[in-house]
């Protein structure tokens, strides 16, 4: 969840783990017991590459019902998305919250584990583990649309939708978004793909709005600050360099990300980390109780001049390890945590 870049391999373990402990840890969930064939779960990471064939392409019309539906999923793949969808299956939570936000949280009737405590959807919707979901109970339900993570093909060779596919239902594979951009061109393959996309557009649009605001004010911002922000707390830490939205993230609000230097998702020793010797240190860390004080307990790490400085701060967990819309809401945390004369004083959690 050494200074090493972290493999292929190495970076789905990470996602596999971190994504699937992090984020089970992060919603405080009992065991596996919970999951599967209706049950209750917590939050997400994902990993993979866009496909360049995908169709998260350009509006033309802003007439969201005369708009062709998407022919292939942002993986790829050829769909063939009904005319209409009266019940949709979400099998990630930035899917989900996607979702709720075009307004079709109420045609949800199947979630993942990760997605449990998510506002805004039916009470009813059942929740399945996205490594390995009970396909019949899937079919069962009739879902006109499933979305997935591409995250759900590193489990093991076989599709675990593949028998949706068989009976006919549509499913949507949806990688990892790697940039802001992605993350705007997967908010609209969505709200294409179920007839939303002036919803869709509306979102991005305010996405844009506060984007640029902060870019102003990083315009006026003459002394980058260092920023370490870990993702995974010790003893298996884990961090990222550029590749990561998180990063373009840190680079938006005017600083540096200690690790700018690598790529993608990495794991980090200790002692790399005190080298760095960051102004400030972020922690999106929620499956510990407090991952702050954990921080600035650490052996060998009191001389650090974020420590010293008392520069430790939690960022809030869904919102900057879920590709969507939400990441506004990360965006000023860090600002204000980084800047708090630029943008604001940050508020801590007791």
């Amino acid at each position: 969840m050494k200074n090493r870049i972290i493999s292929i391999k190495a970076i789905i373990a990470v996602l596999l783990v971190n994504a699937m402990i992090i984020l089970s840890f992060s919603a405080c969930l009992g065991p596996a017991d919970k999951i599967s064939n209706g049950s209750q779960p917590n939050n997400g990471l994902e990993q993979n590459e866009k496909s360049s064939g995908a169709e998260t392409q350009k509006e033309t019309s802003s007439d969201t019902q005369a708009e062709e539906l998407p022919t292939k999923d942002p993986q790829g793949n050829d769909i063939e998305i009904p005319e209409k969808l009266n019940s949709i299956a979400a099998m990630a939570p930035a899917i989900v919250e996607i979702l709720v936000d075009l307004g079709l949280g109420d045609k949800i009737v199947a979630i993942e584990l990760a997605s449990v405590g998510i506002e805004g959807i039916r009470e009813d919707a059942m929740v399945f583990d996205m490594m390995a979901p009970d396909a019949e109970k899937l079919i069962s339900l009739k879902p006109d649309i499933l979305f997935a993570s591409t995250i759900s093909q590193l489990g093991g060779s076989e599709d675990p939708f593949k028998l949706l596919q068989d009976v006919g239902i549509c499913v949507a594979y949806i990688p990892t978004s790697d940039t802001i951009d992605d993350i705007k061109n997967d908010i609209m393959f969505i709200a294409k793909a179920t007839k939303t996309a002036d919803k869709g557009r509306m979102i991005i649009e305010k996405m844009e709005k506060e984007i640029e605001r902060i870019s102003n004010i990083a315009k006026t911002i003459t002394e980058k600050k260092k920023v370490y922000f870990e993702i995974a707390a010790a003893p298996t830490i884990y961090s990222f360099g550029k590749g990561v939205f998180l990063n373009e993230m840190i680079e938006l609000i005017g600083a540096e990300n200690v690790f700018a230097d690598q790529t993608s998702w990495m794991s980090v020793a200790p002692e790399v980390a005190v080298a760095k010797d960051p102004d400030v240190i972020l922690t999106n860390v929620n499956y510990i109780e407090d991952p702050v004080a954990e921080i600035k307990s650490r052996d060998g790490w009191q001389d650090m001049k974020a420590i010293k400085n008392d520069d430790v701060y939690y960022i809030d967990n869904m919102a900057s390890s879920l590709p969507n819309q939400n990441i506004i809401k990360a965006l000023w945390q860090i600002a204000k945590a980084v800047y708090p004369d630029k943008y604001g004083s940050y508020e801590k959690k007791d």
